[in-house]
């Protein structure tokens, strides 16, 4: 119960490749000083948008669409990812 205090809200976010790596369920999602701030759900490479795209929970403070600095860290890279909302796309009807 301590440590679930001591930890802030995770929030599920949507997150976005700058970069062409796609992100698997469990890799860790971190913030601008290179701490883990979250992890992912889910990745897969997203044809509509021509990008890979994943889901994360992520600490409520880096939640924000837009929020700078947030990576993944793939097979011990750091890779840019921006945060944004879900869904991913909106279909025009």
């Amino acid at each position: 119960a301590r440590e679930a205090e001591a930890r802030p809200p995770r929030t599920l976010t949507g997150l976005v490749a700058e970069g062409r790596r796609v992100p698997r369920a469990g890799y860790a999602v971190l913030g601008p000083d290179g701490s883990e701030i979250g992890r992912v759900t889910s990745g897969a490479p997203s044809p509509t948008l021509g990008k890979p795209i994943a889901m994360a929970y992520v600490d409520a403070e880096h939640a924000a669409p837009g929020s700078p600095g947030v990576s993944v860290d793939i097979r011990g890279t750091r890779e840019p990812y921006e945060v944004v909302a879900l869904p991913f796309y909106r279909r025009e009807r």
